[in-house]
C-alpha cells in the first residue's frame, strides 16, 4: 500500500498560492471587465465621468489604468505591483464616489480589499 504524504510546511504553502490564484483570477475578470466596458463607451460608465465634470478623456484613461494593471497581474514577477496599482486605483474610485458622483462606492470597496488582500499574499 503506498501513501503520499504531504510535509506539515507544504500544505499552508498551497492552500496560500491556490488562495492567491483565485483571487487573482476574480480581480482579473472584474478589471478587464469594467476597464473594457469603459474603453468601449458602455453608457453606464459615461454617466458617472459627465458627471465629475473632467471629460470623457478620464474614463478612457481609467480604462487602460485598470486593463494595464490586469496585464500586470498576470505577468510572473510583476503580480505584486499589478495589485498596488489596482488597489490604487480602487482608492481613487471610491473617493470619486464619495466626493463627487451621487452613486454608492459599494462596487469599489470589494475589488480594493480584494487587491490588497492579493499585494499581502504576493
Amino acid at each position: 500500500m503506498s501513501q503520499t504524504l504531504v510535509a506539515p510546511a507544504a500544505a499552508p504553502a498551497r492552500a496560500r498560492d491556490i488562495t492567491v490564484r483565485i483571487l487573482t483570477a476574480l480581480l482579473v475578470v472584474a478589471c478587464l471587465g469594467a476597464g473594457g466596458a469603459k474603453r468601449a463607451g458602455v453608457p453606464i460608465m459615461i454617466q458617472p465621468f459627465d458627471q465629475i465634470g473632467l471629460g470623457q478623456w478620464l474614463r478612457i484613461v481609467t480604462g487602460v489604468i485598470e486593463v494595464v494593471g490586469e496585464a500586470t497581474l498576470l505577468a510572473p514577477g510583476y503580480g505584486f505591483f499589478g495589485a498596488v496599482w489596482l488597489a490604487a486605483t480602487m482608492t481613487g474610485a471610491i473617493l470619486a464616489h464619495l466626493l463627487a458622483l451621487p452613486s454608492s462606492p459599494a462596487p469599489a470597496i470589494p475589488l480594493l480589499v480584494v487587491s490588497l488582500a492579493v499585494a499581502r499574499l504576493r
